[in-house]
């Protein structure tokens, strides 16, 4: 069976393409549809389907330019009410691509429509499964991210859901099947995927804990909910794209890739409702930026940190940006529903010095420099997640996630002077960008982190998990 994973690992995110007989369906497209067309033009095939396995939350989906450009049909699992034109499947209904055999198994828990969609090659022999955030390789999606849109769903309940779809429509199925995701490691929508993306049912069935047989519903609920964050503030609106419609892709280029003179620029920055969005590398941006931008680098997990600090996908947007990648930018900003992009600066950086605007600049040191000036009296941020900060850490650091740096904004401290560090030097930047923004100014960044950190002899802690306490 021809099946290709096609993996973006900015957003963790797999769409799938399948082909047969002049035939093909895409499955969870991003929103840059141009490549699947080119995909199946190559192939000499029409594209007959898209199907979408659940109302996507981190990503803006491609269904609608897709549609319309290549005349294909937008399918959805049962319940699903899009304000477009889509076929609704039934539960088990069988669609037919080429010699390909594909059957819609609705599977509720992560969203109330959503649908896996089992693939059976030419041959009569089901080969594998699309799973969507259903099931993950080594985990199932979270079950609390329809609460913002329905307030009656509780995770609770959804996770109830979740647990009778996985026993009694994807673990009775055969341990040969290939299981095909929608994410992997890194993605918000699960909290413990592998960094595989392709599996056997049979491995998922002894290695996954949320498919253990001797679990109880209450278990499941109880495993599946611990540990949880808040999901990002910008997921609810990525719904709502994906199930209202969106503007093309070709209009949000048009408008966004627009490069504008560092007056125009200036002129632009000035108004109260834009954000200047740095996106070069972060050593680039120690060095010199425009006053009160925000860095999030592009070579690094761009789209979902843009989501999870901007959050609000109406953000005016204008862009520094490393030259030639100008349209890449404004479409991996278009891939989280970011679509307010009101041009790039022209020439860059050195097109803003040349006409004569003031820059800015973060104070920055090598870990060996920290190393030289750190007390133990010397306040530390770690900008690491929980999990990063339990594993190891500076002792006496103050843990404040990066992506909760916002709400943590009053527990920074207010006078002393602070150095402030993550796990490489790429997310303490973020952060610095949004203190600066914020007039918290007295701060140092160590450079390369906490893998610099440790190669240096500031006393660091090691977690200890509370178990192995009383073990001799």
């Amino acid at each position: 069976m021809k099946i290709e994973q096609l993996y973006t690992g900015c957003i963790a995110q797999a769409a799938y393409y399948i082909e047969s007989n002049g035939e093909a369906a895409l499955f969870d497209p991003l929103r840059e549809v141009q490549p699947y067309i080119e995909k199946a033009q190559k192939d000499n095939a029409k594209i007959k389907y898209i199907f979408e396995t659940h109302f996507h939350a981190d990503f803006v989906s491609g269904h609608l330019d897709l549609a319309k450009k290549s005349g294909g049909t937008i399918v959805y699992g049962p319940t699903a009410q899009p304000a477009f034109e889509a076929l609704i499947a039934k539960d088990q209904q069988v669609f037919k691509v080429g010699d390909y055999s594909i059957t819609a198994v609705h599977t509720p828990g992560h969203t109330l429509e959503s649908t896996c969609y089992l693939l059976t090659d030419e041959n009569g022999k089901q080969h594998g499964i699309i799973t969507g955030d259903t099931l993950f390789i080594g985990d199932v999606g979270r079950p609390d991210l329809a609460q913002s849109l329905t307030k009656e769903l509780t995770q609770e309940i959804l996770a109830g859901y979740l647990f009778d779809s996985l026993r009694t429509k994807i673990m009775p199925l055969d341990d040969t099947l290939i299981v095909y995701p929608s994410h992997g490691a890194g993605s918000a929508c699960g909290k413990n995927m592998s960094k595989e993306t392709t599996d056997t049912l049979g491995n998922q069935k002894r290695t996954n804990y949320a498919l253990r047989a001797d679990m109880s519903k209450e278990e499941f609920t109880k495993e599946l909910l611990d540990g949880l964050g808040t999901p990002p503030a910008y997921f609810p609106q990525n719904v709502l794209l994906n199930i209202n419609g969106y503007e093309s892709i070709d209009t949000v280029l048009k408008k966004g890739n627009i490069g504008l003179t560092a007056k125009e620029f200036n002129q632009i920055s000035k108004q109260d409702d834009v954000i200047v969005l740095d996106v070069r590398s972060e050593n680039d941006f120690i060095t010199s930026h425009i006053p009160n931008s925000i860095f999030i680098g592009i070579q690094g997990s761009f789209a979902p940190w843009v989501g999870a600090l901007l959050r609000n996908v109406t953000q005016k947007i204008a862009l520094v940006i490393p030259e030639g990648r100008e349209e890449e930018t404004v479409t991996r900003l278009s891939r989280v529903g970011f679509d307010q992009v009101l041009g790039y600066l022209n020439g860059g950086i050195s097109s803003w010095i040349e006409a004569g605007f003031e820059t800015d600049s973060i104070r920055s040191v090598s870990p060996e420099e920290f190393s030289k000036n750190y007390t133990s009296n010397t306040p530390v941020i770690d900008a690491r997640n929980p999990g990063e900060y339990q594993a190891e850490h500076v002792k006496d650091a103050l843990n404040i996630p990066l992506d909760r740096i916002n709400e943590n904004i009053e527990n920074i401290p207010i006078t002393e002077e602070f150095y402030l560090h993550c796990a490489g030097g790429y997310r303490s930047v973020i952060m610095a960008s949004i203190l600066k923004l914020n007039g918290i100014h007295h701060f140092i960044n160590v450079e390369k982190g906490m893998n610099g950190i440790k190669q240096t002899d500031i006393p660091c802690t090691q977690f200890v998990c509370p178990s192995t306490l009383n073990k001799s």
